[in-house]
């Protein structure tokens, strides 16, 4: 809210104003939440990548499916030590299912709906089909972990090209309240018929189209497969 209440500042040099536009800033909150959510669903899928993994080799070993998912934990502990296990927690209460004789496929269907991810609802949907139907389970793991492998591979590329691109846009947002800063500072007598009457109208104009052309750069670089 202080950024805020500065930009806005810099902007229509009017302290209502500003106090005004950084109330918006009280949706920031809700928008952290729903990025962070984002952050770990990513997580969840690289983990849940190597979790396929472990699978398919547990069962090529000649283990059955319970147990194969037992001993999951254990690779992934050894992978993933220093930062935080969702797919670990996941695979704890699915162990926990077990051990009261619940079926392995509820266990995983709970953790579908929870996940919301379209690759584990996928995996899920097939693997209980084929364990139903006697279907090659480890060969369903390997197929499935290499079309997950494969669309984390091109989100990294595509995550790596844009990057710059998003950098360079944030740059460009700033650049407008740095111009005023800088003109009102050096020339306050030449700006200041832009903080009356109909400047107002304008400024509010050019905050607007700048808000427009920052959505339109999220919305541009934000490509989801």
């Amino acid at each position: 809210m202080l950024i805020c209440f500065i930009a806005a500042y810099i902007f229509y040099h009017s302290v209502l104003a500003a106090l005004i536009l950084s109330a918006v800033v009280l949706r920031a909150p809700r928008m952290y939440q729903r990025y962070l959510l984002d952050r770990k669903r990513e997580r969840l899928k690289q983990q849940f990548k190597e979790t396929l993994v472990s699978l398919a080799s547990s069962l090529a070993a000649g283990r059955s499916v319970e147990n194969a998912f037992l001993a999951v934990p254990e690779d992934l502990r050894f992978i993933y030590s220093d930062i935080p296990g969702d797919m670990l927690r996941e695979l704890d209460i699915i162990r926990l299912r077990l051990e009261n004789g619940e079926p392995l496929e509820l266990g995983l269907q709970d953790f579908s709906e929870r996940a919301c991810i379209e690759e584990i609802s996928q995996f899920v949907d097939v693997f209980c089909i084929g364990k139903r139907s006697g279907g090659d389970l480890v060969e369903i793991i390997r197929q499935t972990s290499r079309v997950i492998g494969e669309k984390l591979e091109m989100q990294q590329e595509i995550a790596v090209m844009i990057a710059r691109k998003k950098f360079e846009s944030r740059i460009m947002m700033a650049v407008p309240f740095v111009f005023l800063a800088v003109l009102g500072f050096v020339s306050p007598d030449y700006m200041a018929s832009l903080y009356q009457g109909m400047g107002y109208v304008l400024l509010t104009i050019s905050l607007l189209a700048l808000l427009g052309c920052y959505w339109f750069i999220y919305k541009l670089t934000d490509i989801r497969l």
